[in-house]
Order: structure tokens, then sequence, then C-alpha cells
């Protein structure tokens, strides 16, 4: 049922004329005709009761009419809002990210949302340590895995697979392991946080789990420095399929061993509190969600991941 047409319904009821409606909403009498008897047709029963002199209600259209005319106020308070919230796109967003996805993914998107909103401010802080809002004086954080804090109030973006990543020369000198097993004989790359080195890889094939400890000659407490490693044929990396995204597009990396698979993790979108949701966080977790989902989707479409 179109909206044009209800619009028509309730003008004709207001001024109990087609032609009165007809010249008020400046269209052709028979289209306003053509309008009431297509919603009369699918609702099933006639609204008005017309004669060659007037026109006026019937009993369902004294019980239908101010239905609609509250529903259409509902839509059109709807679009208000959205609108509204266009307009409040001010003021300073203050976000913490990864420093792979930030660098990497996700710096061009929010340089165009400042386009789009020119009274936004962005400040970017990218840093892979453990989340701290009060540390960081940031608004909102992007990382990986589900927010621990009861207190804070999350958004999750998408699940996103991790892959076991190697670099198309790295696989030139070196045979592509093919299990968990093989993987003693390569050179792992490897993440530190919080003076933890993750050197531990956990794969999965559905059937089975295993658990490897892995020998390397690189740690670094900077994702995209890992990343660098593994692209530049240094060894073996464990990385979240959004972070080596243009790397395994553009053919620098490469996935190997797709029968086992690491654990997949998920990307959130994380406010201190349900308070400090704005009209920016709300846009900023559209413009995350459509963009994820759309690197997902290509990577899919490439058979890059399952």
């Amino acid at each position: 049922m179109l909206i044009s047409d209800l619009e028509i319904i309730i003008k004709t009821a207001e001024f109990g004329s087609i032609t009165a409606a007809a010249t008020h909403l400046d269209i052709q009498v028979a289209r306003a005709s053509a309008a009431i008897k297509r919603v009369e047709k699918q609702l099933g029963f006639e609204l008005f009761i017309r004669s060659t002199r007037q026109l006026r209600l019937s009993i369902s259209g004294e019980k239908y009419i101010p239905q609609c005319i509250q529903a259409l106020e509902t839509l059109n308070k709807a679009q208000q809002d959205l609108l509204t919230d266009q307009e409040s796109i001010t003021g300073e967003l203050r976000l913490t990210t990864s420093s792979d996805l930030g660098r990497n993914i996700i710096t061009p998107w929010l340089d165009e949302l400042a386009e789009q909103h020119p009274k936004l401010n962005l400040r970017l802080i990218l840093n892979d340590h453990a989340l701290d809002f009060y540390r960081d004086s940031v608004d909102i954080a992007l990382r990986y895995g589900a927010p621990t804090d009861s207190n804070m109030y999350g958004f999750k973006i998408c699940d996103v697979p991790r892959l076991l990543c190697a670099s198309p020369e790295y696989l030139q000198k070196n045979k592509a392991p093919e299990h968990p097993k093989d993987l003693t004989n390569h050179n792992g790359l490897f993440y530190q946080m919080n003076g933890t080195v993750y050197d531990t890889w956990k794969f999965t094939n559905k059937t089975h789990h295993y658990s490897i400890k892995m020998q390397g000659n690189r740690v670094a407490n900077d994702g995209d420095l890992v990343r660098r490693w593994c692209v530049s044929g240094k060894g073996l990396a464990v990385k979240s399929a959004l972070d080596m995204s243009n790397d395994l597009i553009n053919h620098k990396a490469i996935s190997v061993m797709h029968d086992y698979q690491p654990t997949m993790t998920e990307l959130w979108l994380i406010c201190p509190s349900k308070q400090s949701i704005t009209p920016i966080v709300r846009l900023l977790r559209e413009c995350l969600t459509e963009n994820c989902n759309n690197i997902l989707k290509e990577l899919k479409n490439k058979k890059i991941i399952s």
C-alpha cells in the first residue's frame, strides 16, 4: 500500500470531496479516484459512500481513517528523527582501535564520514593494548572480542574468521603446511600484549582441536608490524581476515591450511556506558557494519574464506 495513496484517502476524508483533495495535493482527480479504489480493493471494504452529489465516510472508513492518520504521523516522525540525527552529527569523535585495523582498513571510511559531515571532528588513537577508557581518554573503542566489563555497552559488528597466512615468497621456499603438526617446521610471527607472547596457536577441523606451541624469531606488540612481516616473507602469522583482506585480495598473502582453521573472533564497537551512545556512535556503527560485511562478502566470493 503506497503512502501517497493513504495521504489521498486522508485528504479526501478531510475535504469530503475527491476533487477538493486532488486540488489541494495538486494532482489529477482521476489519480486521486484511482488511489482510493486501490486502497479499498486491498482492504476489502469501502471507505466512502458515494452519490452523485456528495461523498461521506462509511462506517469502516470512520474506524480506519483515524488509525491511518496516526500511522502516517508515526512514519513522518521517524523520518524527522533520522533527519535530526543527521543534522546533529557535530562535535568530536574520539575512537580507539587496533593499529592494523585502524591504519589499513577503517581510516578511509572515517575520512568519508568526515567529508559527509563537515562539523564532525575525528580523533583516532591507534594501539593494541588492553582497553581502558579512562587512560586513553576516548569515547568509543573498536576491538576484537566482546566486552568483558558488565558496565560497558557494545554493538557486535560482525563475526571475523582468523586465518593462517603467509606470503607467496615464503611459500616458494617453504612447503605450505597441510596439518597443524607440520607447523613445527615453520617460523612463527607472534603478537605480544601486556607481556604475553601469543605463540600457542589453536586450530580446529570441526571434529578435532589442536594446540601448537610455535617457534619463531619475531615478536611485536603491534599487529600491523606482524602483518608486514608476514607479507614480506618472514614467516607464518595467524591474523584476522579483515586485517589481512587487502593483502589477500591483492595476492600479497595467501591463506593456508584451510582444513584446520584458527578460532573465529568477533568485532565489537564498545562504549563505556549506554548513555554514551550518540547519533555519531550510531552512524559509526552503521558505517562499520556495512563496510566490514562488504569486505567479508568479497573474501567469500573469491573463496578466500568459507
